[in-house]
């Protein structure tokens, strides 16, 4: 392309352009990828650890980092580290054009620190130690966190079962137009 040639294969650049339609710059992508697997230009197959992906600028201040990698990875170790693919998605999902639906289902994910599809006062409060930080002066007491996980339930569990599911959730996030920035 221009008068540079990109490494990329032309095969899988014309299959990722038409898959992330909301990754905009799909080059600085994979120059950012390749500087993480340290100038490596090997197969697009081959990971970059959660330890490099986390010196990224953008994550460094990111509450849900670790999570971030762990939701986005592929990996069967579990070990959180990212291919290019997992790096594109990842993009995409936090891009300005990424669609509500989108944002809310991987934000949904994200939350969900067990893992088993649903938001419960576990997540809830983990969630909420992440987005106020664990120090002495910024940690709610039990029962302000008590509360707020029983006012959080009380407005989002539609069927009241105790936990908030992907559905509920993104009907709360629909009210919510700031959401999406």
């Amino acid at each position: 392309m221009g008068g540079t040639s990109s490494k990329l294969p032309k095969d899988l650049l014309s299959e990722y352009q038409v898959r992330l339609t909301h990754v905009m710059c799909l080059f600085r992508a994979h120059k950012i990828f390749s500087e993480l697997q340290g100038g490596e230009n090997g197969p697009y197959s081959s990971r970059v650890s959660m330890q490099k992906i986390l010196t990224l600028p953008e994550l460094k201040a990111n509450p849900f980092r670790k999570r971030l990698c762990h939701v986005f990875s592929t990996s069967d170790m579990k070990d959180g580290s990212l291919n290019f693919e997992d790096f594109l998605d990842l993009l995409s999902a936090f891009s300005d054009t990424a669609t509500l639906e989108i944002k809310s289902h991987y934000a949904f994910r994200i939350f969900d620190f067990d893992d088993d599809g649903t938001l419960d006062a576990r997540d809830l409060e983990k969630l909420v130690n992440c987005l106020t930080g664990e120090t002495d002066d910024t940690r709610l007491t039990a029962e302000e966190m008590r509360q707020l996980i029983s006012n959080i339930l009380e407005e989002s569990d539609i069927d009241k079962d105790g936990t908030v599911n992907l559905s509920e959730f993104q009907h709360v996030i629909s009210r919510s137009p700031d959401f999406v920035r």
